[in-house]
């Protein structure tokens, strides 16, 4: 796998993220702050209805991380895999994952 060299000799892999890492981190803070959100709203005893909305939101905006995270690994990690003849093993593994994101795996 391709990757960087860090200032100790090691490298570090490259994923199929690595190019959005700092936007799908400030992503997940995001989500962070709208489920510390829906703990105050639980804490503030608000409306079911509401709480549900923004656990809706939350799942949503999890959904568009993943499905991002499934593009990279797709266009990085499993191209790669086929270029070195992993192909069969890499769809297997990506039809896996989408199967759990799914909830059926």
């Amino acid at each position: 796998m391709r990757g960087a060299t860090m200032a100790t000799g090691q490298t570090t892999p490259t994923r199929g993220y690595t190019a959005t890492k700092d936007q799908l981190q400030t992503r997940l803070r995001r989500i962070e702050g709208q489920v510390r959100g829906v703990e105050r709203m639980v804490e503030d005893d608000r409306y079911c209805i509401d709480v549900l909305t923004q656990i809706s939101a939350i799942r949503a905006a999890l959904d568009k991380v993943a499905l991002g995270l499934l593009d990279g690994h797709v266009r990085h990690c499993v191209q790669e895999g086929a270029e070195a003849g992993k192909a069969d093993e890499m769809a297997t593994e990506l039809m896996a994952a989408v199967g759990r994101l799914m909830g059926r795996g």
